[in-house]
C-alpha cells in the first residue's frame, strides 16, 4: 500500500506483479497479438505511415510510428465489430479485458484506501447515469524504425482518462516517463502490468495524485507490443475534487461533465494538461456552478 502511495504522489506510474493474469494466459495474448498484427496490420502500416514518413528528411510531428486498432468493452463492446479478428484472438481478447477491469476496480478500491476514501468511491464517481465508466482497449504495434530520430513511436502526452493498464512487450522497450525534466525508461519486466494515473484521477484527487507525461520512442530492432486498457469515467460522469480531499474552502481543480473534457483532449492530447484544466474551469462557471463541499 505505501509503495503504491508513493509511485502515485511521485511517479504517476508503478508495475504490478501477481495481478491475477496467469503466465500462461498473458502469453498466448501476446502471442495472439503479434500474430494478428503479421497477418493483417503490417503490410497497411509499410503503405500508410511507414512511407510518409521515410521519405521525410525532417522531424514528422504529426504522426506517430504506430500501428493501432481500439476494442470498446463498456458501456458495450464493439469486439463482434471489428474486422480481421481470428475468432481466437476474439475470445481471448473478450477474457483478457474482463481480468483487467476487475484488476482496474480493485486498484481503484486500493487508491480510495490509500486516499483516506471510502470503499467504491471512485468506481461510484466513474459512473455515469447508466451505471458504467467507459473501459476500452487500445491495441497498437511499434515496429523496427530505420530513422527514429524522424519520428516518435508515440508523442509525449498525458492520458485523458482515469486509470490505464498496460501490458506492454517484455522484451522491446521504448516506453518513458517525464520524472523531474529528465525522461526516465520504464523498463520491459516479464508479465507484469504497468500502471499509471490519468487527468480525471488527478482532478478528483485534488492533485495529489498526478497523471505524468509519457512517450514511446521508436526502436530500430524489435516489434514493440503495447495492449493498452483505460478505465475511464462514463461520458457524462460529472468529474471534480473529493470534498474530503479538498485542502481549502475551493477545490483547485475544475468541475465538468467527462464528455466535455474529451472534446478539448482530442486536439490538445500532445500539449499539456494545465491550459486543458484552466479552460474547463472557466468553463465551470458558465456551466455547472459552485462545486458542492457536502
Amino acid at each position: 500500500m505505501e509503495l503504491i502511495n508513493d509511485a502515485c504522489e511521485n511517479w504517476g506510474f508503478f508495475e504490478v506483479v501477481n495481478h491475477g493474469l496467469s503466465q500462461e494466459f498473458m502469453d498466448q495474448v501476446e502471442s495472439l497479438t503479434k500474430e494478428h498484427y503479421r497477418k493483417y496490420m503490417e503490410k497497411r502500416f509499410k503503405d500508410e505511415v511507414a512511407e510518409r514518413v521515410l521519405k521525410k528528411e525532417e522531424e514528422v510531428k504529426d504522426l506517430d510510428w504506430e500501428s493501432t486498432f481500439y476494442l470498446r468493452h463498456l458501456p458495450s463492446s464493439n469486439i463482434s465489430e471489428i474486422p480481421d479478428l481470428d475468432h481466437e484472438y476474439r475470445r481471448v481478447m473478450k477474457e483478457f479485458a474482463g481480468v483487467i477491469e476487475k484488476l482496474a476496480e480493485k486498484l481503484l478500491d486500493v487508491l480510495c484506501e490509500n486516499l483516506g476514501l471510502e470503499k467504491g468511491y471512485l468506481k461510484k464517481a466513474f459512473q455515469g447515469k447508466n451505471g458504467y465508466p467507459t473501459f476500452g482497449t487500445k491495441v497498437s504495434s511499434y515496429p523496427p524504425c530505420p530513422r527514429p530520430e524522424l519520428v516518435k513511436g508515440l508523442r509525449a502526452h498525458t492520458d485523458a482518462g482515469g486509470l490505464v493498464l498496460l501490458f506492454q512487450d517484455p522484451q522491446v522497450s521504448g516506453l518513458q516517463l517525464l520524472k523531474d525534466g529528465e525522461w526516465v525508461d520504464v523498463p520491459p519486466l516479464r508479465h507484469s502490468i504497468v500502471i499509471n494515473i490519468g487527468d480525471q484521477l488527478e482532478v478528483i484527487t485534488n492533485g495529489r495524485y498526478k497523471s505524468v507525461m509519457h512517450r514511446v520512442v521508436a526502436q530500430t530492432n524489435g516489434n514493440r507490443m503495447s495492449i493498452a486498457s483505460f478505465y475511464n469515467p462514463g461520458s457524462d460522469a460529472v468529474i471534480f475534487p473529493a470534498p474530503t480531499l479538498l485542502k481549502k474552502e475551493t477545490a483547485e481543480y475544475p468541475k465538468f461533465v467527462f464528455e466535455d473534457y474529451m472534446k478539448l483532449y482530442v486536439g490538445q492530447k500532445f500539449q499539456a494538461k494545465e491550459p486543458r484544466f484552466e479552460t474547463m474551469k472557466a468553463m465551470e462557471t458558465v456551466s455547472l456552478g459552485p462545486i458542492a463541499t457536502a
